[in-house]
Order: C-alpha cells, then sequence, then structure tokens
C-alpha cells in the first residue's frame, strides 16, 4: 500500500473570491479536512460537512474525540441569519452524587474520575450527528457517517501525535478492548501501522441506519451499559435513552466594532472571553508590547475569577450571564487593574478551586458556498478520554466527570478553578473552557477555536485580539501564546512567546512566569474577507506534520 506524507495541509490558503465564498474548511487532520470539503463537493451544506468531519475525527483522532465524548456546535445559517449554539455535552449518570468520588473521609479518592469506567458521562456527539443532519443538514445521515464508516473498516495510519498520546494511556488499555485495537501487540505501535476499528465501524452504521435510537436504545446502549457496569461504572439504559442535545442561544458580545458570538454555559468559554474584551475594551492595545501584555493577563484573571465563581450547567443553577458579560460591570473590573503592577490573586473575592480541564480536545472551521458556518470543539478530555473502551462497541468513552468540581477546594490535573455551581448532579452537563466562536464585523467573518483545555480561553481571546487589528488567517494560528488562569496566579507562556526583555519587564510588575515545555493548541481558523473577496483557511503550525494518508 502506497502512503503519502502530509505536511498538515497548508498553513494557509486562500480558497475563493466572490460575494459569497467558496468553502472553507480547516479540521486538525487531513483526512478530515478531505471528508468535509467531499462532502461540500457532492451537495451537503455546512452542517453535513460538520457531521461528516465530527465522525472521521472519530475515526482518525481516538485520543481527541469520538462516539463516547461530546462538545459544542456553533452555527449559523446564512439565509435568514439564525445562530444557534447546539449542545452534545455530555451529562452525569442517573445515579451520579455530589460525593461520588470522595472517600468515607471526604478526600478526593486519586484518578477515580479520570480512569477507566467510572469517570464517563454519558456521550453526547452521536445524537448531535442525528440532530444537526436531521434538523439543518441536505445529506442523509447515512450519507454523512459513511466517510467515517469507511476509514473505521478499512483503517488508517499511525502518526506521531496518535503515538505521544497513546504513551500516556497504553498501560491501562493492555489487555483490555482499547488495547486490543490501538496497541500493536501490546505496544504502542510505529508510525504506518494501519488500525482497523471494525467494532466502531459496526457502531456507526446502527447509528446511520436508525438514528437516535441506534446508539442510545437498542444492542448498542445494551452492550454500553453492560461493558460499563462490569467496569465498575453506575450507567443506566434509561441514561442514553433519555440523552437529547440541547439548543441554546450563543452569547453576543462587542469589542471596538466587532460582534462577537460564542457559547453559552456549560462552557465556561463565552463568557469568559466576552468579559475579557469588555474590560480590554477600555484600554488602547493598538500598540504591541510589554504593557499590552499586562493589561490582557489582568483581564483573563478577572474573567478566570467569575468563571470559577459562578459558572456551572444553568438548567440546574442560576449564572448571572447577563451581568457577567455586561460592560458596566466590566467597567468596575477594569478600575481594579493597576497599569504599571501585577494585580493579585488572591486579593481578588475569594472562591472555591474546581480543577483542570483536560487538553485533548478537537476543532473544526467551516464556511460553505452559500455563507452558512459551523465553528465545532468536540473532546474526550484527557488523551484518549478514560481509556476505557466498551467490549464491542468500538466505543472509546470520555473523562468528562473529572471536569465537575468532584470537592471545592480540592483541584484536579491542570489546577482550573471552580466552586459550588459546577458540583456533580444526576444528569447535569459538567462545565467546559471549549470556546467555538464567530467573529463579524465590516470587514467579514472569521470561524474560529482549538483544543487546549483552559488556555482555550485566552487562546480565543488573543485570536480575536489580533483579528480586530488585520491579522490574517495565518497570522491568527500563529499566534505566541500567553494565558493566566485566576490561579495559579502565574502567567504561562510558551517557548518563545515572551522575549528575555519582556519577562524581565513583566517580573518587576509583579507577575509570576512560568514557561511552558512545549507550544500548545491546535487552532483552526477560516476568514471571509469580504472587503477583498476571499476566504482564508488558517491551520495552527503546532498541529501534525507527521500525519500519514492514502
Amino acid at each position: 500500500m502506497k502512503f503519502l506524507i502530509i505536511a498538515a495541509l497548508l498553513l494557509c490558503s486562500v480558497v475563493a473570491r466572490g460575494e459569497l465564498p467558496s468553502a472553507g474548511v480547516a479540521t486538525s487532520h487531513p483526512i478530515a479536512t478531505e471528508v468535509g470539503e467531499a462532502v461540500l463537493a457532492d451537495g451537503g451544506n455546512a452542517f453535513d460537512a460538520a457531521v461528516a468531519i465530527s465522525a472521521v475525527l472519530a475515526v482518525v483522532e481516538p485520543h481527541r474525540s469520538g462516539l463516547g465524548g461530546g462538545g459544542f456546535y456553533l452555527l449559523h445559517r446564512e439565509s435568514d441569519g439564525f445562530q444557534v449554539m447546539v449542545d452534545a455535552r455530555e451529562t452525569a449518570p442517573s445515579s451520579a452524587t455530589w460525593n461520588m468520588y470522595l472517600d468515607d473521609e471526604g478526600n478526593v479518592i486519586e484518578n477515580a474520575s479520570r480512569f477507566g469506567a467510572t469517570s464517563a458521562g454519558i456521550p453526547g456527539e452521536p445524537a448531535a450527528f442525528v440532530h444537526i443532519t436531521e434538523k439543518y443538514g441536505r445529506l442523509s445521515l447515512e450519507k454523512n457517517l459513511s466517510y467515517a464508516i469507511q476509514y473505521a473498516r478499512n483503517g488508517f495510519p499511525v502518526y506521531e501525535h496518535y503515538q505521544s498520546g497513546l504513551t500516556r494511556k497504553a498501560e491501562l488499555m493492555r489487555g483490555q478492548a482499547a488495547g486490543k485495537v490501538y496497541l500493536d501487540r501490546g505496544q504502542v505501535p510505529e508510525a504506518g501501522y494501519i488500525v482497523k476499528q471494525r467494532d466502531l465501524a459496526k457502531t456507526m452504521e446502527r447509528l446511520a441506519a436508525k438514528g437516535h435510537a441506534g446508539f442510545y436504545e437498542g444492542k448498542v446502549a445494551k452492550a454500553l451499559v453492560k461493558g460499563v457496569t462490569r467496569a465498575g461504572g453506575h450507567w443506566q439504559l434509561q441514561d442514553l435513552a433519555n440523552y437529547r442535545v440541547l439548543e441554546r442561544a450563543p452569547l453576543v458580545g462587542e469589542y471596538k466594532g466587532i460582534r462577537v458570538v460564542s457559547v453559552p454555559p456549560p462552557s465556561a468559554g463565552g463568557m469568559a472571553l466576552i468579559s475579557s474584551l469588555n474590560i480590554l475594551s477600555g484600554f488602547d492595545l493598538s500598540e504591541s508590547g510589554v504593557s499590552t501584555t499586562h493589561l490582557t493577563v489582568e483581564a483573563m484573571r478577572r474573567a478566570f475569577r467569575d468563571r470559577s465563581q459562578f459558572l456551572g450547567d444553568t438548567d440546574f443553577v442560576s449564572v448571572p450571564i447577563d451581568k457577567l458579560t455586561h460592560p458596566f460591570y466590566a467597567d468596575g473590573l477594569r478600575a481594579s487593574i493597576r497599569q504599571d503592577k501585577a494585580g493579585s490573586s488572591l486579593a481578588l473575592a475569594a472562591t472555591e478551586p474546581d480543577g483542570p480541564k483536560g487538553t485533548e480536545t478537537t476543532h473544526f472551521s467551516i464556511i460553505d458556498q452559500e455563507g452558512n458556518r459551523v465553528s465545532a470543539s468536540l473532546s474526550l478530555n484527557w488523551w484518549y478520554g478514560s481509556g476505557f473502551m466498551v467490549p464491542g462497541t468500538g466505543v472509546l468513552l470520555n473523562n468528562q466527570m473529572d471536569d465537575f468540581a468532584s470537592k471545592p477546594g480540592t483541584p484536579n490535573g491542570f489546577a482550573l478553578l471552580g466552586g459550588r455551581p459546577n458540583a456533580i448532579a444526576p444528569n447535569k452537563r459538567m462545565l467546559s473552557s471549549m470556546t467555538p466562536t464567530f467573529l463579524e464585523s465590516d470587514r467579514g467573518v472569521a470561524v474560529l477555536g482549538t483544543p487546549g483545555g483552559s488556555r482555550i480561553i485566552s487562546m480565543v481571546l488573543l485570536a480575536t485580539l489580533a483579528w480586530s487589528e488585520g491579522a490574517t488567517a495565518e497570522q491568527m494560528v500563529a499566534l505566541p501564546r500567553f494565558h493566566h488562569q485566576y490561579l495559579p496566579d502565574e502567567v504561562f507562556f510558551e517557548p518563545g512567546a515572551l522575549s528575555e526583555e519582556a519577562q524581565r519587564e513583566l517580573e518587576a510588575m509583579g507577575h509570576v512566569l512560568r514557561e511552558s515545555s512545549r507550544l500548545y493548541g491546535n487552532m483552526q481558523v477560516v476568514i471571509w474577507d469580504k472587503q477583498k473577496g476571499i476566504v482564508e483557511v488558517g491551520i495552527d503550525p503546532r498541529g501534525y506534520k507527521d500525519v500519514l494518508v492514502y
């Protein structure tokens, strides 16, 4: 079999000219990008392409997303301007309790919410495939899933990112269903090794043929519940039968003439993004430099403090979103910022820590020939999610239960903070940082998002600020990145993102700096520049440069 090495496609390409754009598709994997383009060429719209891309990513990026996970789809229908967020976030099982991960002394049981069947919420991604296809697409569900079924059955070649994540979960998978699929005789396979997922192909075929019932009822549902319960989990058939995606109104803000459309809770992303922009709108950021970095850090600090204090699933708790995203509220937050000195997170109003969120998410952005658009972020949470695949189904489960606050005051693996609004409850959706976003102005439209755990919000913020200053799609995805999330009280930054001089100046202001050991994120951007009559596709240079495709 002959293979071709693809260098993550082009970092940026100009796709079209005209009043309405030709298709622009940006995904984290070349196979998924090609499938999205094929769907559009075959008469499908952006919403069909979103389903086909999601399903293919479930096959070729099992470390990032899949049928056992969930996510958020931000949709725009050009014909009438309709915009909606399709919430496919996982839910806690009906048997879940606020203290399910605590021992008899009230301490968090190590890894109980992170590994294995006990860490998995009820998946939402399959329901989203059905909902989006039937309500917004043009093609059949069978057609939209056919590409993924083909790749699951025939296989795809292993690449470096697949291997990197697998090294973290290989020991957990050995001797289990996941190990039989993803490992080569118990070992991390070499690049080029063909991974075939026949059970997953059969599960997708049932979903394609029977819709929602093909996954959430019948043979597949029974296998999922049996596998989870045998492994110590507490799913019930009714948990799956009752799962539905929800449609929620997007959050809308404004920043210096740009309409910012993003996602509401149970994502924290839209609130934190709009709040940060509201704070920064009162400053002159026209000149980049240490002062701008300092002010941006201080805006992040305050937005993440509010994320920790107030946010959770609005179907279960009251969240003052209108207040948190109001310009008048931002005026008060801005007044507490000194332009010559770092603030102190501990000096802000107290909150309760929740915990960090997984970084292994995927994102894609689409604009079709009619101007319809999709910004979608999907996740299993950590690398390969829970590491647990339900035997006979090919479905690798998420570990999104770790995104709840297992115990207010105790951080989890990534040190993000949250509190009682994000406590575990039956059928509740856990808080997320995923931030699929649209930017709209006289210049045109930008569709963007990225993986990266808690750093998602700061990455989208930095890209939005760059777009407001005229950045191209290529420039937005390649931006050097820095981040602050309230606690720990430190500025986290990529290698090379801050010069040595800038580091000295920020430290002199009182900032604590911590350099990342590696680059992070994998942003995907599509821009319809109406002034120039072009569509640009930007694919993060930090992404795959080692992917093997047929």
